[in-house]
């Protein structure tokens, strides 16, 4: 029988000092913890995606190749048929989801995984659309009908897409979202 852990008991509402030896590099490089909202345009604006889609961009990570977002798909629509080139994490916040490959349905709580090497076409019948929360390592290649390569997005190509919006729109681009 597997032992449960159990979290320790703490009434201390304060900050505890653990006296981590390393914690002095850690202050010197690590950009530290931050909170983005996600609920409002504070941080970071609806961009559109298409014409029926918006990404709020949440994180880029150059080192690591990471993005994060919320992708809204604001009706019934698809995301064209694309293939991972890293790993995919993401919850539906709102909404139905559906891959036209897979026979599942995501519903709002719901975790979807992907892995490299995979092509999909992303699909939402839902009359509101949905709203994806995603955590995103590597590109990701679009493809047309013809299965013809038209774009690669990748960190690099969301903080594109996210920069030129706020310069167009006289945002100041926030620089929490850069860990």
């Amino acid at each position: 029988m597997a032992t449960q852990m159990k979290a320790p008991p703490s009434t201390k509402g304060e900050i505890v000092d653990v006296g981590y030896a390393y914690k002095h590099l850690v202050d010197r490089v690590s950009p530290g913890g931050r909170y983005i909202d996600a609920e409002t345009d504070v941080d970071s604006p609806w961009v559109p995606f298409g014409d029926s889609a918006a990404i709020k961009h949440l994180a880029f990570d150059v080192r690591q190749g990471i993005f994060s977002n919320i992708l809204w798909m604001k009706g019934p629509g698809v995301i064209g048929t694309h293939l991972h080139r890293g790993t995919i994490v993401m919850v539906c916040l709102e909404g139905t989801v559906r891959y036209l490959e897979y026979d599942w349905v995501a519903t709002k709580g719901g975790l979807i995984l992907e892995v490299p090497g995979e092509s999909h076409t992303l699909v939402t019948e839902h009359p509101d659309g949905c709203k994806l929360f995603g955590w995103m390592q590597g590109p990701i290649e679009f493809y047309d009908d013809n299965a013809n390569l038209i774009e690669t997005a990748d960190v690099w190509w969301m903080m594109n897409h996210y920069e030129e919006y706020c310069r167009e729109q006289g945002i100041p681009i926030n620089e929490k979202l850069y860990v």
